[in-house]
């Protein structure tokens, strides 16, 4: 017999992204009638993490004057967020406990992905996640890093203890790498600038086909 959505690991999982979803909504909705600026910026840090650029969201809170303990927490907080959400839907729509068509779709996409660094990493076991979760490279990350620990069979607290570290190590290294490079060189925000378009591009056709599906199947 089927266990029920919240009697599962992933069901839990997914329940905590919710929860942390409502409480950064709840925050910044607060936040934005003290500092609405601040918490515009925070928004679209949010957003830059999204389509997969770390770098992007941290150079946002540093080029915007955050403070580097706000910008590595906050830049953290959204990442763990985000893998809350992607791993658990990943694991849900594999066993089909989620049959959402452009849910699968998309996690077909991080499976390839995940994939194609599966025997990469393999050997090396937690370490190779660590590893890969921190390297700045574009098919790095927690996300796909959490899904090849899922893949390998690693347990759940392996998988997302090798994740949360290579995310903070990697948090704090473009925090003061960033924050390095802006107090010597004004071309701080052309490199930022730089990475932001890269990370893009090759999201644009993805980003563009997923909105005219969705606009495909509203009913309204």
């Amino acid at each position: 017999m089927r266990q029920k959505l919240l009697q599962t690991v992933e069901g839990r999982l997914l329940l905590a992204g919710s929860i942390l979803s409502l409480l950064l909504v709840i925050s910044l909705g607060i936040y934005g009638f003290t500092d609405f600026s601040a918490a515009k910026i925070l928004f679209f840090v949010f957003i830059t993490h999204i389509v997969g650029s770390r770098a992007g969201g941290i150079g946002l809170c540093i080029l915007n004057g955050f403070s580097p303990l706000t910008t590595i927490a906050y830049n953290f907080y959204v990442e763990v967020l985000i893998v809350c959400f992607t791993y658990s839907g990943f694991v849900l729509s594999t066993t089909n406990y989620l049959k959402i068509e452009w849910i699968k779709r998309f996690m077909d996409q991080l499976a390839v992905k995940a994939l194609e660094q599966k025997e990469k990493i393999q050997s090396y076991g937690w370490i190779g996640i660590f590893l890969f979760v921190m390297a700045p490279l574009p098919v790095t990350g927690p996300v796909v890093g959490s899904i090849i620990g899922y893949m390998l069979r690693m347990g759940l607290f392996r998988t997302f203890s090798a994740t949360a570290l290579g995310t903070l190590t990697a948090n704090i290294a473009w925090c003061y790498g960033f924050e390095f490079l802006e107090q010597r060189f004004h071309m701080i925000q052309y490199i930022f600038g730089a990475i932001v378009v890269i990370v893009m591009i090759p999201y644009l056709k993805q980003i563009k086909k997923f909105i005219a599906e969705y606009r495909k199947g509203d009913p309204n």
